[in-house]
């Protein structure tokens, strides 16, 4: 089974749905707005916004034909302190590496 991470990465996997959630960053927009810089059809873009519905990225509308969409952050959360505790080990990791170097370096001043 599919969890609600592995559907917003999922999501985010994609570049045109990146850049259109940071379209609806700056506020709510129509799917034929959502498409219109991606040269793509209205059915192409759909698609995309299906994906990002499901992954609980965006809220879709719809008022009369016109289908409206809101960004949704809350999942974004999830992913950011999955992130955030690899973030966590590399730091340690990168910490360590320099510690060594700054050791091999100072050991390589003191021989004579």
């Amino acid at each position: 089974m599919v969890g609600d991470l592995d559907r917003v990465f999922h999501a985010l996997a994609d570049p045109t749905r990146r850049a259109m959630l940071r379209r609806l960053a700056g506020g709510e927009r129509s799917v034929g707005e959502l498409a219109q810089p991606f040269a793509m059809s209205f059915a192409a873009a759909a698609k995309h916004v299906k994906v990002l519905e499901s992954a609980g990225l965006l809220k879709r509308t719809i008022e009369g034909r016109t289908h409206r969409c809101r960004l949704e952050a809350g999942p974004l959360a999830g992913a950011d302190r999955w992130i955030a505790d690899y973030q966590h080990f590399w730091m340690n990791r990168l910490d360590a590496l320099e510690t060594a170097l700054l050791s091999d370096t100072r050991q390589k001043r003191s021989r004579p």
